[in-house]
């Protein structure tokens, strides 16, 4: 289960049409409307600063939001919608969506990276990248994961982890079809698998060379 599904806090906005809208923006708010989840569709405004807050941390519309109303239950829901002014491109209204338990959604998960100690490839100096931080999971409101893990052991340079070789949480699938990488241990900069072989091969040269040297002598 999602570890705290972060709070969205609005009030009920209690005039409707647009010069209701037009008055609740001049208050420093954005006028919106929650629908769905077999209730009345329900008339909100969010401080318009914190709604631009969480707008430019990004991912609002692929997050789930504990929508808190005074005198209205918590319900979960998603952003359907976010509507902006043409020329200024701020917010004016948004859309939410009331979800059921059993609902699906597409939520991006965040993806951690464990017994990094145990990678070969990274004692030797390699450096775990990560393609992706977050992947995208298809998973229902009700069972949402807090993140993936991705265990690295054994792990040596030039290696990869993919999707289809992560144990993803029960009830969940990627929103992508292909097999596609999270993560690969890169050799270090300015050294490759290649130059380590060329290297222990003029090392190998060396000993030879000397060795016959020492014959000769000899």
């Amino acid at each position: 289960m999602a570890g705290e599904i972060p709070d969205l806090v609005a009030l009920e906005r209690t005039g409707t049409g647009k010069g209701a809208a037009r008055q609740v923006r001049r208050d420093g708010m954005v006028p919106g409307v929650v629908f769905g989840g077999d209730k009345d569709p329900l008339a909100i405004q969010i401080p318009f600063n914190e709604l631009f807050k969480r707008l430019k941390a990004g991912r609002f519309k692929s997050t789930l939001w504990n929508l808190k109303v005074e005198g209205h239950e918590d319900v979960r829901v998603i952003c359907r919608d976010v509507q902006r002014d043409v020329v200024k491109d701020l917010p004016t209204h948004l859309d939410l969506m009331r979800l059921r338990r059993t609902t699906k959604i597409a939520l991006f998960i965040p993806v951690e990276f464990i017994n990094e100690e145990a990678a070969p490839g990274i004692k030797k100096g390699g450096v775990l990248t990560v393609v992706r931080p977050e992947v995208e999971l298809m998973c229902t409101a009700g069972d949402i994961p807090e993140k993936i893990v991705v265990d690295v052991t054994g792990m040596n340079i030039n290696d990869v982890v993919t999707i289809s070789a992560v144990d993803l949480p029960a009830g969940t699938k990627p929103t992508i079809d292909r097999d596609f990488v999270i993560a690969n241990v890169s050799a270090p900069t300015g050294l490759s698998t290649s130059d380590d072989e060329e290297g222990d091969e003029a090392e190998v040269a060396a000993d030879e060379v000397e060795v016959v040297g020492q014959e000769a002598e000899e």
